[in-house]
């Protein structure tokens, strides 16, 4: 599909971009371009070529999951400014 001019026109119209005359002979060149890009790309065979989310296989360093700051709840209450049962106590705020 080439694109003409008229298009280009068209489509900025409906974009509601302002493009003068002289303008839309180059970018319909570009955008003819771009689709020739396009067109090589689907012509490429592509079967049995499994997708890839990244150019280099990126592994992810996982730590384990574990809990490493348990077993000093008095500690961390002594940080609240109001403990009540071993948890920090906060004014009521539903009226």
């Amino acid at each position: 599909m080439a694109v003409d001019e008229g298009m280009v026109a068209r489509v900025a119209h409906l974009a509601r971009l302002k493009l003068a005359p002289a303008e839309a002979a180059p970018l319909a060149s570009e955008l003819n371009k771009i689709l020739g890009w396009i067109d090589q790309l689907q012509a490429v065979d592509t079967d049995g070529v499994e997708p890839m989310t990244a150019v280099i296989p990126n592994k992810r360093a996982w730590r384990a999951d574990e809990v490493t700051d348990g077993g000093i709840p008095d500690d961390i209450l002594a940080n609240a400014p109001e403990a009540a049962h071993g948890f920090f106590s906060v004014p009521k705020v539903i009226e």
